[in-house]
């Protein structure tokens, strides 16, 4: 491996389920960039997201914490700027830290250890959207409607694309800014899209790439709701699942939307790998590829995410880097709480170079694990466990998932067990708890909850920061308001040719990509 700490592109997805993109199996969706992303690069086939939904899932990859550890409870939870991210220990091993869309912070910290923020979150940073454990039956105007499915299908623009539109310009000028400004320092660019989030709708050009014949309805259909689990049926009443008719044809067009914005996300990405080619960084900078979470996007009669099934809890996992990562494919179970550890590893132990030669003193224990040596082939001794927190709206008390070896065992405050073999039940139809047979394996699961979850403990942690939140989000709004969220700012006097005390003909010329650090000699061609 190469001593010189690499530059690292992390390129994020919104709400993709990795069961729909076909470096995964899917027979339909077009994502070229990133299948030969996966080509050359590792792919993890069994990555999850560990809580189902936007904030907390960020929350905790940022910090390698479960988010019951930070209290990352639900999309209205603060994230406290006192809690490390991969952003902070990237800084003190030297890296330029950009940030380039969506994160979904809430509270005053709207950096969370990034040295610079491009633009703006496409979702409030404030309390309003905190749920109400104490009225789980209420449906919040912020939760998820039906209606993104039925009124699913083409636009000529949308909030989505004028975000990602930006997002990806600025991430893309930043990748050429990096290449020719003299900060020496490796970068760090995290550019973080919204597609294929919801609402099902994609511009023109991106819903005619599919043939509306070739759209495949969910391979598990709708579930009756007297066969549900618990938590499914919450889900199915927040969302209003019977307050539309759900034609075959509004399913596919949503269906047909979401794929849509796959391949629009799929640009995107192109654009950005274009860039580092252009600027001769491909070859020293890894990228990585991945989701928050995924989308049930009709499996199950289910849509949107909240849930450990599958399609809204497993995420795609991509790593490139030929120069020093054979490629190929990892079985093992990794999440993205492995993440923070993989980065730290991979900028190397830099921070000696901080006044006094000593780097802080280390925090709490991260859950996660570095995936360098999954990255290198060495499989021996991964844990190959996954664990999981599901504490936000939909929800009326703790969820908590272990995915461990080929079982997945999901159980709640008033959730029955649910144990499956994915081996053997890719589609998790056949719940083996309370089985003959599969008793002592859900034994196992069972002492680990308890060992790791205080189920009513946690469950007046959660009630009691939502109690709190509520209250301040009532008082910031009245009288005078001061929002949170990020303003992103431009200093005109530092761009193009203004103000900058430099030769014209010099800063042009290194301004010009490729350009040569000495002007040519003097003298006529020959």
């Amino acid at each position: 491996m190469p001593d010189k700490a690499p530059n690292i592109l992390f390129v994020m997805a919104d709400q993709m389920a990795a069961p729909a993109l076909p470096v995964y199996g899917h027979p339909v969706v077009k994502a070229p960039r990133i299948a030969r992303l996966a080509e050359q690069g590792v792919v993890f086939d069994a990555a999850y997201c560990n809580s189902p939904i936007c904030a907390p899932s960020r929350f905790s990859m940022l910090s390698g914490q479960l988010p019951s550890a930070i209290g990352a409870y639900d999309n209205a939870a603060e994230f406290p700027a006192s809690v490390p991210t991969f952003a902070h220990h990237l800084r003190l091993a030297g890296y330029r830290t950009v940030l380039a869309g969506k994160m979904h912070f809430v509270g005053p910290d709207q950096l969370h250890g990034f040295e610079e923020r491009l633009t703006t979150d496409i979702y409030p940073a404030d309390f309003g959207w905190t749920p109400d454990w104490e009225h789980p039956e209420e449906h919040q105007d912020y939760f998820h409607t039906m209606l993104s499915v039925v009124e699913a299908g083409p636009c000529e623009r949308s909030l989505q694309i004028d975000f990602d539109d930006d997002v990806a310009f600025q991430a893309e000028r930043r990748i050429y800014d990096l290449a020719r400004d003299d900060d020496d320092r490796p970068f760090f660019l995290l550019a973080s899209f919204t597609h294929p989030h919801d609402p099902y709708t994609i511009g023109r050009q991106y819903w005619e790439r599919y043939d509306p014949a070739e759209i495949d309805l969910p391979r598990v259909p709708a579930i009756p709701p007297s066969e549900q689990d618990p938590h499914s049926r919450r889900i199915a009443r927040i969302i209003g699942m019977t307050r539309y008719d759900l034609t075959e044809e509004r399913i596919r067009n949503a269906r047909r939307a979401y794929y849509g914005a796959i391949s629009y996300v799929d640009d995107k990405l192109g654009c950005l790998l274009d860039a580092l080619a252009a600027t001769r960084r491909a070859e020293d900078t890894i990228v990585f590829f991945a989701a928050d979470h995924g989308d049930m996007l009709g499996e199950r009669g289910l849509w949107y995410k909240m849930s450990f099934f599958e399609w809204a809890a497993r995420v795609p996992l991509i790593v490139h880097a030929p120069g020093r990562f054979a490629p190929g494919r990892v079985a093992r179970n990794v999440s993205l709480l492995d993440l923070l550890p993989t980065f730290r590893d991979l900028a190397g132990d830099l921070a000696g170079d901080l006044a006094g030669g000593a780097a802080p003193a280390p925090t709490e224990p991260l859950e996660g694990r570095s995936l360098l040596p999954l990255l290198e082939g060495r499989e021996d001794g991964w844990p190959d466990r996954v664990l999981g927190e599901y504490l936000g709206e939909g929800a009326a008390g703790p969820l908590v998932m272990v995915r461990q070896e080929r079982h997945k065992y999901v159980v709640g405050e008033d959730q029955p067990p649910q144990l499956f073999d994915l081996e053997s039940d890719s589609l998790e139809l056949d719940n083996l708890a309370g089985r003959a047979g599969h008793g002592e394996t859900e034994r196992e699961f069972a002492a680990q909850v308890a060992e790791r979850w205080d189920f009513a403990a946690l469950r007046r942690r959660v009630v009691l920061d939502q109690r709190r939140r509520r209250l301040a989000f009532a008082a910031l709004g009245q009288g005078r308001h001061t929002p949170w969220d990020f303003q992103p700012a431009a200093d005109a006097t530092k761009q193009y040719a203004r103000n900058l005390g430099v030769v014209l003909g010099d800063l042009e010329r290194r301004a010009r990509l490729p350009y040569s650090d000495e002007p040519p000699p003097d003298g006529k061609a020959g």
